[in-house]
């Protein structure tokens, strides 16, 4: 029997590092699979890799796409011959023009870039089917969902939660979901004017898509609560449900 897939979080912050979390990174180091490649990008070094790297992007903000530079001079530390960064075009667009802008990176980054459609499958390693789902936040946000022959995982980053949103359909059975949870409920109306989900609705939401398990991240880095996600809050609807910190791991 094989072992069982690990989902490693490089990084579990929002909108910037703080002294205990890095912003956004979630590796499936088995099959070379990067989700957001935010400053914990780093953490690459502590895993065994496969030669080539997809890294999906799920928009362009820049706690999101801030460790992409640091990738060439990772990429040899970790046995990396091949990188492919994975977007739909306007995000693409938005990493080579501005991010890689020789004015700011003058050394061109050799990667491979592919243009997703969203709600098209696409074969990822492991024999299993990734697919981009839209989600709404301000300058746009894409979700995604990975089916493996052993299980499925999504991941849902920087939207607003609500039981009623289209891509919850997304995310029908998922075995571990990954949703972002970057405020508490007494901050809902924040949430709300920022783009962003609380406790309760992801809550809801994992219910209503009938997840397996619950895993919340893309906290609040400016919170001053400890733990920054009132998990209690969340469990009065899901109680399967674990608070992300960085480089914990989980498994499928």
């Amino acid at each position: 029997m094989a072992d069982a897939l690990e989902i490693c979080f490089l990084g579990t912050a929002g909108y910037f590092p703080s002294p205990t979390r890095h912003t956004c990174s979630v590796l499936i180091p088995r099959h070379g699979i990067l989700l957001d490649a935010g400053s914990g990008i780093h953490r690459l070094t502590r895993h065994k890799l496969p030669g080539h790297l997809q890294v999906f992007l799920s928009h362009a903000h820049l706690d999101h796409i801030c460790g992409l530079p640091a990738l060439l001079g990772l990429a040899s530390r970790c046995g990396l011959d091949r990188i492919t960064v994975n977007a739909i075009e306007p995000v693409l667009c938005a990493v080579r023009e501005h991010l890689f802008a020789e004015s700011l990176f003058p050394v061109a980054p050799p990667f491979e870039w592919r243009k997703l459609e969203h709600h098209v499958q696409y074969e990822v390693p492991g024999g299993g089917r990734i697919r981009g789902f839209p989600l709404e936040h301000p300058g746009g946000s894409t979700g995604f969902r990975i089916d493996w022959p052993e299980g499925s995982m999504a991941y849902v980053t920087d939207t607003t939660a609500r039981v009623d949103a289209p891509y919850v359909t997304e995310l029908t059975d998922v075995n571990l979901l990954l949703h972002e949870c970057n405020f508490n409920a007494a901050h809902a109306e924040w949430a709300r004017q920022t783009g962003h989900s609380w406790t309760s609705q992801v809550g809801q939401v994992a219910a209503r898509a009938n997840a397996g398990k619950l895993v919340v991240f893309h906290v609040d880095p400016l919170s001053e609560e400890d733990p920054p996600v009132r998990l209690d809050e969340i469990r009065e609807h899901f109680p399967r449900v674990k608070l992300a910190e960085d480089a914990m791991v989980v498994s499928l």
